[in-house]
């Protein structure tokens, strides 16, 4: 049987939720990884240093017993944040700030209005060495949704990456060749993640023969040619700059099956194991490794997990649904295989 053993990878860019969501969902990541980096976009949203805090404390009571897994923490970032919020963060051991642009995606209403009125923060951020995480898509309404991403790079991220040139930016969760390229051409402080739904879909899983709620999320998927660039460019030549990125994002099934359904994509039960059919249909099984347990440690400044995981090539099961609180949770490929498992 074939098997597989990497270093334990980390989750750069990971949902939590709280309270009862946050206990149900919080031991699938436990189990895989070794850390992740815990997204701020709470209700209300993790805007200071005290509300980080409070909320790392959350997740370490809720760990399993015995589990070493490590939270990191960012904030969210707003209109009033200042320069000397900044350094208080970084003091307080939080590793980036969060750039939603005010409505792109799930409970950003409290997001960036005018990244450029906030230039002295990302200076400031660039100083002290944290990294600025950036959901990039323009919310303007006469950019088609399938283009927010491609507008962005033009209008935001390009000018801001020219006057901030030694700002560390990962670009999120990125869906469109054209943000492959900006990575790709830009210098060594730009890195970007990648989800397992953005390397297996395209937006024919979202739409053909009808609305799949479940495959709906923010960026949307887009065409096959997109999700072939961004295969390329993780087992490429440039593939360092690329790690993992589930977005994992817990929804109730209630609130994705309404006619206003949330986006986003629960993938971190099976997280790893979807990763490697990602590699392996691309004929690069040995670029797992560094895509999902080292690229990021080394963006962020870390040392690599000491654990390892052993993957092996056998089908799983993935279940059709997952207690969520009071509902339930649909995971990624929900009552469908993965064609490889996670040896626990």
């Amino acid at each position: 049987m074939q098997t597989l053993t990497i270093t334990q990878p980390d989750d750069m860019h990971l949902h939590l939720r709280d309270g009862d969501a946050l206990r149900a969902v919080l031991p699938f990541t436990a189990r895989q990884m070794g850390r992740a980096v815990i997204m701020p976009n709470l209700k209300p949203p993790v805007v200071s240093v005290a509300d980080a805090l409070a909320y790392k404390q959350r997740i370490i009571t809720a760990l399993p017993e015995g589990s070493t897994f490590e939270p990191l923490m960012t904030l969210y970032l707003t209109d009033k944040a200042t320069p000397e919020l900044v350094r208080e963060a970084k003091a307080a051991g939080i590793v980036a700030f969060k750039l939603y642009p005010a409505g792109a995606t799930t409970n950003s209403d409290s997001g960036v209005t005018d990244l450029f009125k906030l230039l002295p923060v990302l200076h400031e951020i660039a100083a002290q060495d944290m990294r600025f995480l950036v959901h990039g898509e323009v919310t303007d309404s006469d950019i088609d949704i399938f283009d927010r991403e491609a507008a962005f790079i033009e209008r935001v991220m390009k000018p801001v990456l020219a006057q901030v040139p030694n700002l560390k930016v990962v670009f999120e969760h990125i869906t469109t060749a054209e943000a492959a390229r900006l990575v790709l051409e830009a210098g060594d402080n730009v890195a970007a993640t990648v989800t397992p739904q953005h390397l297996l879909l395209n937006r024919n899983d979202l739409l053909v023969g009808g609305v799949h709620p479940h495959h709906y999320c923010l960026p949307v998927l887009k065409r096959e040619s997109h999700r072939q660039a961004l295969v390329a460019a993780v087992t490429g030549e440039k593939a360092h700059k690329f790690f993992l990125g589930t977005d994992s994002a817990p929804h109730a099934q209630s609130a994705k099956e309404n006619a206003c359904g949330c986006a986003g994509m629960f993938s971190a039960a099976t997280a790893v194991e979807l990763y490697a059919e990602i590699f392996e249909q691309a004929g690069a099984l040995d670029k797992l490794e560094a895509f999902a347990s080292q690229n990021g440690a080394r963006f962020y400044g870390l040392p690599f997990n000491t654990r390892k995981i052993t993957l092996v090539k056998q089908p799983q099961r993935i279940p059709n649904s997952i207690p969520y609180g009071e509902g339930k949770l649909i995971p990624m490929r929900a009552g469908g295989n993965t064609e490889w498992s996670v040896q626990y």
